[in-house]
């Protein structure tokens, strides 16, 4: 799977793994302060499952549009408004047959962001560590 991850985009798999990372965080945390364990873990899975998945969409359309060249602009348009829409259509989902915590969901969620603004942080880390 990594091996695929980095085919993909060099950087997916360190982005994965800090959306993970970042999950379980908030899971180790957060799972002490809230009444409803079940619903707080489910929804924080949905929400780093979707964060996981968009990741990969993300690098899919990336390189589908390097691919394309030329005119990819409406490509690029089209796919980013899909992802959203499943990721509406996922959140509703969600809510309606009330499986989990719409707050931890949309906190999983936000791993992706999380994760891709501590990446040269968590790069620097990890060559510092790989040179002793």
């Amino acid at each position: 799977m990594i091996k695929w991850m980095k085919r993909l985009n060099q950087a997916l798999p360190g982005l994965v793994l800090g959306i993970l990372a970042y999950g379980l965080l908030v899971e180790l945390i957060g799972v002490w302060f809230v009444s409803d364990k079940i619903r707080y873990t489910t929804g924080l899975l949905i929400g780093i499952g979707c964060a996981v998945g968009m990741a990969i969409h993300i690098s899919m359309i990336i390189e589908e549009s390097v691919r394309i060249g030329e005119g990819h602009e409406k490509y690029l348009s089209f796919k980013s408004v899909m992802r959203y829409l499943v990721l509406c259509a996922i959140m509703i989902t969600m809510a309606f047959f009330n499986l989990g915590n719409m707050f931890t969901a949309l906190i999983g969620v936000l791993g992706l962001k999380v994760s891709a603004y501590a990446q040269p942080l968590l790069i620097k880390i990890y060559l510092g560590i790989k040179h002793r």
